[in-house]
């Protein structure tokens, strides 16, 4: 049972297909980096609005831009995107049944730009798509339109319809992974499909490619057009590569902010962190030095009277006068109920909201 197991989640030796969990991995990597620097930017919009809430209003823009730039390095010079380079993963046509190209050759144009629209654009539109709904919805809430609106009526209509469509998409995810797992599927994700590629390991031919490029120096050009093109390429590309340098040194630390604040994370770092209840005193034998306890809780164990200015004792929890309790831990050095052992600075005054 336990070999099925095994060979339903990971590819065997001589088969290039990554593992399910390699697939799965890396679309979760690129769907926690938007959260992490969304969050970053609400914190700099509300520390200064006025210089950094411009970010704030066109998040979703300026993402897509960054995110487009940096799938576009990656395709370009890997033929992957940058979360399926993170795994060692690079894509191929889908009908390329012979000779694989290198991952420095790049896509087919064909290939590459369904890639990067698929990347950039859908997650673009369906988290439009899903603030739209949010919006649509709390406008029902309040009654914002008219009840006999026709605009009323359509997003009625298309509140309505929204869970169906989202249940519909997540469950075409869903099955195109089960046939994955099977075997029954060169892709684990439809807009793989829909691009026409499919996602294989690196070769050690490809790792030494893309070191052999990382490493290379191009050539000195003398035509202007030429050098600005160049310039304009190294720019882009260098802003694209401290994107994805930055990315994938915090990668490890947005997986570790995930889990710290998982919700089941934060239920164990309470129980291991809350204070436990601290234990009644373990020895009320009334000696011939130890004050009885008044039966009113507003009465000093010490003049029997009703409490003046009280006063706790931490070291035992009592609560006396400030006068009597002063008076006795200066002679005696310890709690007139309990006997432990007390100094001066133990006495801590009690204020209620009435003084």
């Amino acid at each position: 049972m336990a070999e099925v197991g095994a060979h339903l989640t990971a590819a065997s030796a001589g088969d290039d297909r990554p593992s399910i969990f390699e697939a799965v991995a890396q679309d979760s990597l690129m769907a926690a980096l938007k959260p992490a620097l969304q969050h970053l930017v609400k914190v700099l919009a509300e520390s200064n609005p006025g210089r950094y809430g411009f970010l704030w209003r066109w998040f979703d823009e300026i993402y897509v831009l960054l995110d487009l730039l940096l799938q576009q390095h990656y395709l370009a010079r890997c033929s992957a995107s940058f979360s399926e380079n993170f795994y060692s993963l690079k894509r191929i046509p889908t009908r390329d049944h012979g000779q694989q190209l290198l991952a420095t050759a790049g896509l087919p144009k064909r290939q590459h730009w369904k890639s990067l629209l698929l990347l950039v654009l859908v997650p673009y539109l369906k988290g439009k798509l899903e603030k739209l709904v949010s919006n649509l919805r709390e406008e029902d809430e309040y009654s914002i339109h008219p009840p006999t609106s026709s605009w009323k009526r359509f997003y009625k209509a298309f509140l309505a319809a929204y869970p169906f469509v989202n249940m519909t998409w997540e469950g075409w995810f869903f099955v195109q992974q089960l046939c994955y797992i099977l075997g029954k599927a060169q892709h684990h994700s439809p807009l793989l499909r829909l691009a026409g590629v499919r996602l294989v390991r690196l070769t050690a031919e490809d790792i030494q490619a893309l070191e052999k490029l990382t490493g290379a120096t191009s050539s000195p050009t003398h035509s202007v057009k030429t050098q600005v093109q160049s310039a304009v390429r190294k720019a882009l590309g260098g802003i694209a590569f401290s994107l994805s340098t930055g990315l994938s040194i915090s990668v490890f630390f947005l997986q570790f902010l995930d889990w710290w604040y998982s919700s089941e994370n934060q239920e164990t770092i309470k129980a291991l962190t809350a204070l436990p209840t601290p234990p009644p005193p373990v020895h009320l034998d009334h000696g011939a030095g130890s004050a009885p306890l008044p039966k009113l809780k507003t009465v000093c164990p010490l003049c029997r009277k009703i409490r003046v200015n009280a006063t706790a004792l931490s070291t035992s929890g009592f609560v006396f006068c400030y006068r009597c309790v002063y008076n006795y831990v200066k002679t005696h050095q310890h709690c007139p109920i309990t006997g432990y052992p007390t100094e001066l600075q133990h006495l801590v005054k009690l204020y209620s909201p009435e003084s």
